[in-house]
């Protein structure tokens, strides 16, 4: 009775517009206080070493990696360099800014800030060429989810830091999965263009251009090669390589590209502190619920429950992901992550799941939820962006929803395209 009813406290509080952090806290601290024989001081004891976590100390240095690469407008760079090829092809712009998504998701770790840095740069191009605003708003936010799964992820360092996984991994495991799913949306856009008649074509790529583009490109396209080369051959942490990136960054931007000034830099800044201030606010919050739940054996439940109904490892995940899939229509990606992983990794171990795999699994249905309605902040951000109403950019995703469904289901059922690379 107890947990229905913070349950339902919850959802109430979410409801009514309280912060996710918030609404958490509050929930977890009641639970804490109606638990006999545990000390309230525990709240502040839980809160506290949820965040005092070195893995986690990479979060505010990668988000200040990709708001420096998202004001210094260097998506802008890789579009002029992909699209002096890409163009050629029918519905070339919007072939390009999907492959603009896979790199700037290389280089961002945030869903929200990889939509809003290549919507910025390209929805104006897009109309231009007779897109439709809804098409246009949807491939960018479509194309945003990448940066969830694409490492540097944000939401890897969450699942490590919350399980106790090497991120390092975490990292490795996600680079395959993000390159199917770049294939797999690429693929529908090129549908779907064609279908429709969408955009227009230039005559002949632009092999000089392309050429002549690659010296001013280089410095963005060695960040992905920095972040991901140091970590696969053990030169830095993720913690001491995301440190090394945004001072790279700022060098691109500011001395390199000179896009950014040092006042762009300083707020550039203040916006990281902000953003990981509310990530690690949901952690806290999050963490106190995990721990009362722990104390009050919902966990050890869980697992009995498994235990009794035999499930197979395949239900156990198509469950998980109808309820990952659920949750993230009403929860933002942190915290269905912060809330779900501590349930569920220990269900996944026990049916036999690599934990790594299912944090790749958990990752892409964050990917959906930045999608899905009501709550899909990408939708949000491509409505303020291309101007039109959320409905509208909702009614463009639609295609995609397929697709991600796809790209989710061999994820899920086939392990080797998590593991393959570790």
């Amino acid at each position: 009775m107890t947990i229905f009813l913070a349950v339902l406290g919850l959802l109430v509080l979410l409801g009514l517009g309280v912060h996710a952090a918030v609404a958490m806290g509050l929930i977890s601290s009641a639970l804490v206080i109606s638990v006999a024989g545990v000390p309230i001081t525990v709240i502040a004891q839980t809160a506290f070493k949820s965040v005092n976590s070195y893995p986690l100390m990479a979060i505010p240095m990668f988000v200040m990696m990709g708001n420096l690469m998202m004001r210094g407008n260097i998506v802008a760079v890789m579009i002029d360099l992909i699209g002096s090829i890409v163009r050629a092809l029918k519905g070339g712009l919007a072939l390009t800014v999907m492959l603009s998504c896979v790199f700037f998701a290389a280089v961002s770790g945030s869903s929200v800030g990889s939509a809003a840095a290549i919507g910025a740069a390209t929805v104006e191009g897009l109309n231009r060429e007779k897109y439709p605003k809804r098409f246009s708003a949807a491939i960018v936010a479509v194309g945003g989810t990448l940066g969830l799964m694409i490492p540097p992820s944000l939401g890897f360092i969450l699942i490590g830091s919350i399980v106790g996984l090497p991120i390092d991994q975490l990292f490795i495991a996600g680079i395959l999965p993000g390159l199917m799913e770049a294939a797999l949306l690429i693929a529908t856009t090129s549908w779907l263009v064609r279908r429709n008649g969408y955009g227009q074509v230039i005559s002949k790529p632009d092999y000089a251009g392309f050429v002549r583009r690659i010296p001013r490109a280089a410095g963005a396209l060695s960040m992905p090669v920095l972040v991901l080369g140091t970590i696969y051959f053990g030169i830095f942490t993720p913690t001491e390589v995301s440190a090394v990136a945004a001072i790279y960054a700022v060098i691109l931007c500011v001395l390199v590209y000179r896009t950014l000034n040092w006042k762009g830099v300083w707020s550039a800044s203040q916006d990281s502190v902000l953003q990981t201030t509310m990530i690690f606010a949901v952690v806290m919050g999050g963490s106190l619920i995990g721990f009362i739940l722990a104390r009050m054996g919902v966990s050890a439940a869980l697992v009995g429950l498994i235990e009794s109904i035999d499930l197979e490892r395949w239900q156990f995940l198509l469950i998980a992901n109808v309820i990952l899939l659920i949750l993230g229509m009403f929860l933002d990606g942190v915290a269905m992550i912060v809330l779900t992983a501590p349930l569920l990794f220990p269900l996944a171990s026990h049916v036999g799941v690599d934990p790594v795999h299912f944090a790749v699994i958990m990752v892409a249905n964050v990917e959906i939820a930045t999608l899905t309605p009501p709550i899909g902040l990408n939708l949000f951000v491509m409505s303020g962006i291309a101007k039109i109403p959320v409905e509208d950019v909702v009614k463009g995703v639609a295609p995609f929803y397929f697709t991600r469904l796809l790209a989710l289901m061999l994820i899920t059922y086939i392990p080797a395209i998590s593991l393959a690379l570790l």
